[in-house]
């Protein structure tokens, strides 16, 4: 008797694959509108910052390959497929959802490799694989829309700031500011109920339980550069904020975000520590989840209890 074949549509934001394809990819995220040159140059010089180019596609395929691998090493009685399917940056979503369907796949679960979710952002990849399906005639689709409180992935977390944590002096560590950020959206969605805020606050505080540290605090990151306010605290106002009361130590867990990219690697490893020097902090930030086996251990345990529910 065969298997069930049931496909996993695995979403992520994407980057370039060269800083040849930055212009192209800055002008997808602008909605067709081309950055300026000034605006231009400044991104490509980050990535030039980190090395050259971001590390997330890469640990995207590890992961999405890791996925496929422990979801079918159970024996049960289905199989999955794993597909990645990209926001910005080949393969794009619809692209991928129109590849399931040659591949025959009829049923299929989606979801993001971000916990929180926002109409804005998971709501955004979501419609775009809708858009995929109606337009090549499926799979039928069910979606996960955040696993934020996945006890695997809180797990996962806490260690990583143990390890944080276990680089300070024992003594001094209830005096280390705990900040969790997640990548800032427009302040609009207040005005729409959005889940995302407090979403990160329900994160941020079952961690901090977890690791018996009441010292922190939420902070936002890497917000767009638009007219309209955007939500904060800046993470970088934060830190001025804690120098000038006195505090001297601080650990980054950016929980908003699975892998090492951009927003990790230059807006905290440089922006932040940059900062840091200038005021006198010594901040340390949380290893990323990025392929490892705990963190894939809590995807497959979204996607099954996802497939189980349908």
């Amino acid at each position: 008797m065969s298997k069930k074949a049931v496909g996993v549509l695995a979403m992520a934001y994407g980057t370039p694959s060269s800083l040849d394809e930055v212009e192209e990819y800055y002008t997808h995220i602008r909605r067709g509108r081309k950055p300026s040159e000034d605006q231009l140059a400044e991104l490509v010089e980050r990535y030039k910052t980190i090395g050259g180019l971001s590390p997330l596609n890469e640990i995207t395929r590890k992961q999405t390959e890791g996925l496929e691998r422990i979801l079918n090493d159970n024996g049960g009685d289905m199989t999955y497929r794993v597909y990645i399917g990209m926001k910005h940056a080949k393969p794009f979503i619809e692209d991928t959802v129109k590849q399931m369907v040659k591949d025959g796949i009829q049923e299929a679960v989606g979801f993001v490799y971000a916990p929180h979710y926002s109409a804005m952002s998971i709501g955004s990849y979501i419609s775009a694989a809708k858009k995929g399906a109606e337009q090549h005639g499926g799979p039928e689709f069910s979606f996960v829309h955040q696993w934020h409180m996945q006890p695997q992935f809180l797990q996962a977390v806490t260690e990583r700031l143990r390890y944080a944590f276990a680089q300070f002096p024992e003594e001094e560590r209830d005096q280390v500011r705990l900040l969790f950020t997640a990548h800032s959206l427009p302040e609009r969605i207040l005005e729409m109920n959005d889940p995302y805020p407090e979403q990160l606050r329900e994160t941020a505080a079952e961690l901090a339980k977890r690791i018996e540290h009441s010292n922190w605090g939420v902070a936002w990151q890497s917000a767009g550069r638009t007219p309209e306010p955007w939500l904060g605290p800046d993470v970088l106002d934060v830190l001025r904020d804690l120098a000038d009361q006195g505090t001297r130590s601080v650990v980054i867990c950016p929980v908003g975000f699975v892998a090492d990219h951009l927003e990790v690697l230059y807006d905290i490893d440089v922006e932040c520590q940059v900062l840091a020097k200038e005021v006198g902090l010594k901040v340390v930030r949380t290893e990323m989840l990025n392929a490892a086996e705990d963190f894939l251990q809590a995807l497959a345990t979204v996607v099954r209890d996802h497939t189980k529910k349908d």
